[in-house]
Parts: structure tokens; C-alpha cells; sequence
């Protein structure tokens, strides 16, 4: 055997390497907090009364990256505030272990400190710091917490409030500063109609400020302000905030009213609020870094400059983009499903009613778990033509330019289940009307939504009964195809050969000849052309067919030819025995 002649490529060219994905973010510049302004902003005394009344012993922090400068010190002031409420309660019950006579070491130690309370809250708590979230920040990271095993999770920061699956948790929004004085303003030169239908609304960190403005701009004279209170609840009409009673029984009476929100809002919340108010009116806030300290005096309205009218906010380019990206859908021959959370309640059901979305158009998914996403993960998977993110309602929106951070921009669409689903509607039932939702609640559970034979690209209705035996005897693998509906570009209008997977109609043919008892699939021989397709676990790839054909790298060894010997090599017996000494033939020498 010849040595190889040229070594195998292993590493990339520069040119061809991703860029950094992770955003730079510069703690130094953050300004420090003092003692005072710690315990304030991280709430550090209402969280340690919900630990002390939860009885939990075992604490998970989770930061957002920004505010990782911050943890050491809201870890030390947690420990420290834990172990003196602690010694609180040892004293408290110090009076009553006196009137309790000494116990012999034969009597149950159990029982004797349940009587004097301290059975669990004797036990020293346990802090953790979740050095990184697996994926968005916005949610509750319950897999990096129970790798400590810990029995709740403290979550700093925005929150997307979705609804976890395993762990309690505490939310400390890290509420900022806002200039009530010249926000008011703002208000009154973007509404000069006092009796304007008004909803209000702030990002979450500054959700604390609504009541104090509410009550300012009732002084000035409006009258039909709604200020919403925050809930757990991302499925209501206005998400994770209280509606009205009038509103929740009629959603239609949501329409007249405008919304001025607070801080920039999430894309996905811009896009579902959009069709549901007349008008967005968007007031700015400072938001670049992770807290605002509060000024020393707040400036007085004659010290403001001339606040200007705000200019009403747009989703019409974005929505555009939007239908655009599910446009693409039919034509694709497979679709992944990337997993973006593992703690939101009943993303498991979701994900298969998703698979079973994709299947009934005649259409093979795979399903990705890559962390936090970014687009140089996702282009390792280049036979999938689209990707549907299956994450909560606001990382399921992904950025088509940014690529989370920097990475570079997607190369394949990346949809959420909501866009999956009005993609494969049919031709007739394919109207979109501008209405958006986040996140996977409902999908696939609407009434003709989960049978082929009303979707685009889906295979027709087949009768699977004794009927129609006259046509379904002679048809074999090509005329099944042939009769299946062709499939076009709704961009091009161009015939696309491969939007479904192969054999996708042949597999229902057999399985329609099974059930007449013409003989069992598994068994039946059919004649094919040598490597017409390639195949694992005796099915159809495409994904297998796609690394065949169509990759230039298959593998460590595939790069370089092997040469051999025109006669052959000489055939040696090889060395034999047990792993601590080898003998080579009938030598008892061990090497």
C-alpha cells in the first residue's frame, strides 16, 4: 500500500470563516452602581422574602450578558440577606427550644424540630450564577438550572413572561429611569385631542413609570386612557398586559383606539399589535445600556427642549419582507425545524403538530437543537431549503439581515410557525390580511388545517376503500407522480420538479396496495435504476441524496485517491493477544 499523496484538507481558508457571532459589549463603560442603587435596581429584599416564603434552598441567577458585570455583587448581597433572614428565624425560635425539656438520642430528631419550625429553614441556601443562557435571553434558562439542581430561578431583565415547564421563577425586571415631564409632553403634542381612545404602554423595565404617567396626563385633561397591568400571559390580546372586560368579550372594539408605547418594542410585538390599533405611536427611550441611573433632580419643563409631535410607526415594509420569506415555502423540497426553547410549556406538542404540518404537504422536516442561534450554525445544514423556529413569541422572529449578533446574514428563510402555516394553506385560503402572532400557540389545531388536501403543494385526497380499483391497479410509481398537482414558485411562477421529496407518492401507493391485500410493502420488490436514490434505513433520503450529489466534502479521507499495487500486497499475519502485550505469530515475544 502506497502512502498518501496529498494531505487531507482539514481547516478553512480565512475568507471563508464566520465572523465572531457574539456581540461585543463593553462593561467597562457601564457606569457602576453603588450599594444603594444595587439593592434598588436587582430588588435584592423582594427576592429574598419570595425565597424565604417559597422555602427554596437551592437559587439559580440568570443574567442577561449586559448584566453579568453586576452578578458577583447581587450574588453576594443575596447570600449575605439569605443567612441573616436565617439567623432571624433561629432567634425567633429561640424562646420555644427553651421550653422544650432535652430530648434523649433515641427520640426522633425529625419531630423535634418540626415543633420548633426549623425543620427546612435550618438548612443554609445555595446560590448559582447561569454563567450563559442556551438560548434567548428573554427566557427562563430551566436546562442550565437544573444542572445545579435548583429548585427556582431568578430571571434579571426583559422577559418574554412565557410560561415555564418545570421550575418556579422570579422575575426582576431591573426597572429604568424615565423623564415623566418630557414624556407627558411628547404625549400632549402627539395627541392634542383630549378625548382621544388612547392605550398605554411601556416596554418592561419601564412598566413601573405607566401609573405615575396615567395619573399626569389625566391632570391634563384626557379621558380615555387605558393603562394595562403586567400579566403572565403572551396569548392575550394585548401580550403579557391586562385588556379591558368590554375589549376581552369583543376584540373589534380594540380597533379605534391608538397605542402609545413606551421604549422600542420587540419586532414580534410591533408586527402582532399592528393589525389590532389604529395607529403606533413609539416615544424613545435610552436603552443601549442595561440600567439608567436616576438623576439627582429631574429637569423641569421649562428646561426641556420643544418636544416634537411623534411620527406614527410602520410595518408595512416588514410585513412585505415577511410574506415574501413564506412565498418561498411550497417550492421547498425540505424544511427544518429549529428548536429554539426547551422550557416553554407544550413546545413538545407543538413540534409535532408542526411535523405533521410539514408531512401532510408531502414535505420532509428535520429537527435542529443548535442553542442560540445564529447563521453560522444553520448554514452546516445546507440541503434545508427554510428553517420554522420553534421558540417563544419573541425569538421566534428571527432577523433574516442581522444573524443574532453579527454572524452574517441567513442564506434560507427562517419563518415562524404562524408564516409555516399560512404558507400551506391552499391557493383559495392563502389570503393574508396583515394579521401576525408570535410563538406556536394554535398551530396545526385549526379545523382544515391538518389534512393535504387542502393545502398548497399537498398531495390530493386518494381513496383509500375498495372503490376506484379500475384506475388505482395500473398506476405505478411514475404515473402517481404524474398526477400529483405541480408545484410552482409563487415568486417566478416558474414549475419547480423538486418541491417534494422523491418517492413521496409511491410510498402511498404501496401502502394503498397493502390494505387491499395485493401483498405487504415491506416485501414487494420494485425495479429501480443502481443508486437512483440514496437511502437509510431502506427509505428515501433527500438529506443523504443531498451529501451524495451535491457536497464537495463528504468526509475525513475523501479528498485524496489511495493507490494500491497492480499484484497485490503480500498477505502477514497481524498481531494477536490481549490488549496488555501482543504476540506477532508464533513468537511468544509480547510487544
Amino acid at each position: 500500500m502506497s502512502a498518501t499523496k496529498v494531505a487531507p484538507i482539514l481547516s478553512t481558508p480565512d475568507t471563508h470563516v464566520f465572523g465572531d457571532p457574539t456581540p461585543f459589549i463593553d462593561v467597562q463603560s457601564l457606569p457602576k452602581l453603588s450599594d444603594e442603587q444595587l439593592h434598588s435596581q436587582y430588588e435584592i429584599h423582594r427576592t429574598i422574602n419570595e425565597i424565604t416564603v417559597g422555602g427554596w434552598k437551592r437559587i439559580a441567577l440568570q443574567f442577561p450578558d449586559e448584566m453579568l458585570v453586576d452578578a458577583p455583587r447581587v450574588f453576594e448581597a443575596l447570600s449575605h440577606g439569605l443567612e441573616d433572614a436565617r439567623k432571624r428565624r433561629k432567634i425567633s425560635h429561640s424562646s420555644s427550644e427553651d421550653g422544650i425539656e432535652n430530648h434523649d438520642s433515641g427520640r426522633n430528631l425529625v419531630n423535634y424540630m418540626g415543633k420548633l419550625g426549623i425543620a427546612s429553614e435550618d438548612l443554609p441556601e445555595k446560590v448559582y450564577i447561569l454563567a450563559d443562557t442556551s438560548y434567548g435571553a428573554c427566557c427562563v434558562d430551566e436546562i442550565a438550572a437544573e444542572h445545579v439542581d435548583a429548585d427556582v430561578v431568578v430571571h434579571y431583565g426583559r422577559a418574554c413572561l412565557s410560561p415555564t415547564s418545570r421550575l418556579p421563577v422570579i422575575y426582576v425586571f431591573t426597572s429604568k429611569a424615565l423623564d415623566l415631564e418630557a414624556t407627558t409632553d411628547t404625549f400632549i403634542q402627539t395627541y392634542p385631542e383630549r378625548d382621544k381612545k388612547i392605550v398605554l404602554m411601556a416596554d418592561i423595565p419601564y412598566s413601573h413609570h405607566l401609573q405615575q404617567l396615567y395619573g399626569l396626563l389625566q391632570d391634563e385633561g384626557y379621558t380615555n386612557i387605558f393603562a394595562p397591568s403586567i400579566i403572565h400571559d403572551p396569548s392575550s390580546l394585548l401580550p403579557n398586559r391586562t385588556v379591558p372586560n368590554d375589549i376581552k368579550q369583543d376584540a373589534d372594539k380594540l380597533h379605534p383606539y391608538s397605542l402609545f408605547h413606551i421604549s422600542e418594542p420587540p419586532t414580534s410585538l410591533l408586527l402582532t399589535l399592528s393589525s389590532r390599533f389604529e395607529s403606533i405611536y413609539i416615544y424613545p427611550t435610552n436603552s443601549s445600556s442595561a440600567f439608567s441611573l436616576p438623576s439627582t433632580r429631574p429637569p423641569s419643563r421649562n428646561e426641556t427642549t420643544n418636544p416634537q409631535p411623534l411620527a406614527p410607526a410602520t410595518t408595512t415594509p416588514l410585513l412585505r419582507r415577511r410574506y415574501a420569506l413564506l412565498c418561498t415555502l411550497p417550492s421547498v423540497p425540505i424544511i427544518g425545524i429549529l428548536i429554539g426553547t426547551l422550557s416553554v410549556r407544550a413546545y413538545l406538542p407543538a413540534l409535532q403538530r408542526i411535523r405533521q404540518l410539514i408531512a401532510d404537504v408531502g414535505k420532509k422536516s428535520y429537527t435542529v437543537v443548535v442553542g442560540k442561534v445564529n447563521a453560522a450554525k444553520v448554514a452546516n445544514f445546507a440541503e434545508v431549503g427554510a428553517w420554522v423556529v420553534v421558540g417563544c413569541w419573541e425569538s421566534g422572529l428571527v432577523d433574516m439581515k442581522s444573524g443574532e449578533g453579527g454572524g452574517g446574514r441567513y442564506w434560507r428563510p427562517m419563518v415562524t410557525p404562524f408564516e409555516l402555516e399560512v404558507a400551506f394553506r391552499g391557493e383559495a385560503q392563502r389570503v393574508w390580511g396583515g394579521e401576525w402572532k408570535g410563538g406556536f400557540e394554535g398551530v396545526g389545531e385549526e379545523k382544515g388545517m391538518g389534512g393535504g388536501e387542502e393545502r398548497d403543494g399537498g398531495v390530493e385526497g386518494e381513496d383509500d376503500g375498495d372503490g376506484g380499483e379500475d384506475g388505482d391497479e395500473d398506476r405505478d410509481s411514475g404515473s402517481e407522480e404524474e398526477s400529483a398537482p405541480p408545484e410552482f414558485d409563487l415568486r417566478t411562477g416558474r414549475y419547480i420538479s423538486s418541491a417534494r421529496p422523491v418517492e413521496m407518492s409511491s410510498n402511498k401507493a404501496s401502502n394503498r396496495g397493502t390494505k387491499r391485500g395485493n401483498g405487504h410493502a415491506a416485501n414487494a420488490l420494485i425495479k429501480r435504476a443502481t443508486g437512483d436514490v440514496a437511502r437509510i434505513g431502506g427509505e428515501a433520503s433527500p438529506g443523504a441524496e443531498f451529501l451524495r450529489s451535491m457536497r464537495t466534502w463528504q468526509g475525513l479521507g475523501s479528498d485524496f485517491e489511495i493507490g494500491y499495487q497492480e499484484d497485490g500486497a503480500t498477505v502477514e499475519e497481524g498481531r494477536k493477544g490481549l490488549a496488555r502485550g501482543y504476540t506477532v505469530g508464533d513468537d511468544d515475544l509480547r510487544k
